[in-house]
């Protein structure tokens, strides 16, 4: 896990909106939506259309990304706990 990736999952104990980690963690667009990429390829990370509505199809964040939800996975929280 990056030191990106590991900020990232930080911030996704709980659902969060792309605006609220954009406006926390202060990255570029370009760097938060392919770290989330990344994560969400490891399982690390679910992607949420609504708060309470997951998308259990693949999806390219690159594109969509700014218009989603997003929280951390059971696996993500282990290995960001590994740590």
């Amino acid at each position: 896990m990056t030191d990106r990736e590991f900020d990232l999952i930080d911030e996704l104990y709980f659902v969060q909106h792309y605006t609220y980690l954009k406006e926390v963690l202060g990255w570029e667009d370009e760097i938060l939506l392919s770290t989330l990429q990344s994560l969400f390829e490891k399982e690390y990370i679910k992607c949420l259309k609504e708060p309470d509505l997951e998308i259990f199809n693949k999806i390219d964040l690159i594109e969509s990304g700014k218009e989603l939800y997003f929280l951390a996975s059971k696996k993500g929280l282990m290995n960001h706990h590994a740590l």
